[in-house]
């Protein structure tokens, strides 16, 4: 993906505030998901170790369920973390760049898009974590569906909080581990 693209998306970007503004009515349930979401003294202690700037760029829809139960995971991380900027651009707006995220042949929501401090694509994740689909499949693939909107347990948000500090946990030490960072930052 071009960083030149992300980049822009980025700077059109809106702060977890300034999304939950114009989100209107459906800013009531991110901030609800956000405050249900607490990182524990470990996550806090990894997002110190974090040495490099990374920017986060989530595509979403304030609309969107997923975007609801994930979005809100990231801002509390990004929250305890300095090192990480994290901007949300709607699925529709001009600079979003959906149309390059194809996943599984559909332009899905949230995809989250990590990068480096000059905006160099570093990684994609989207449209659910690992533990959520998991869940999600034992709910659907079995003899129950879960009613739409309905909360989901805490033991699944511990794990979608797991997964998003595993996420950007990798991406801080491929960022460490980068020989172009690592000349530009003479270390």
């Amino acid at each position: 993906m071009k960083s030149s693209l992300l980049s822009e998306a980025f700077a059109a970007g809106s702060t977890w505030a300034d999304y939950l503004a114009s989100a209107g009515s459906h800013g009531d349930a991110w901030e609800t998901a956000r405050r249900a979401v607490s990182l524990t003294d470990a996550h806090r202690a990894t997002l110190a170790t974090f040495e490099r700037d990374m920017r986060v760029l989530i595509v979403s829809g304030a609309w969107c369920g997923d975007c609801v139960r994930q979005g809100p995971v990231l801002a509390a991380i990004a929250d305890a973390c300095e090192r990480l900027e994290l901007r949300f651009i709607d699925r529709d707006a001009p600079a979003s760049p959906i149309a390059s995220l194809a996943i599984n042949g559909g332009h899905r929501v949230p995809v989250t898009v990590f990068m480096a401090e000059d905006g160099a694509f570093v990684s994609a994740l989207g449209d659910r974590t690992l533990s959520y689909y998991r869940w999600l499949a034992a709910q659907q693939l079995g003899p129950a569906c879960p009613v739409p909107g309905a909360p989901i347990p805490r033991d699944v948000l511990a794990s979608l909080v797991k997964d998003w500090m595993d996420e950007c946990e990798r991406v801080q030490l491929l960022l460490r581990l980068s020989p172009r960072l690592r000349a530009l930052h003479g270390d």
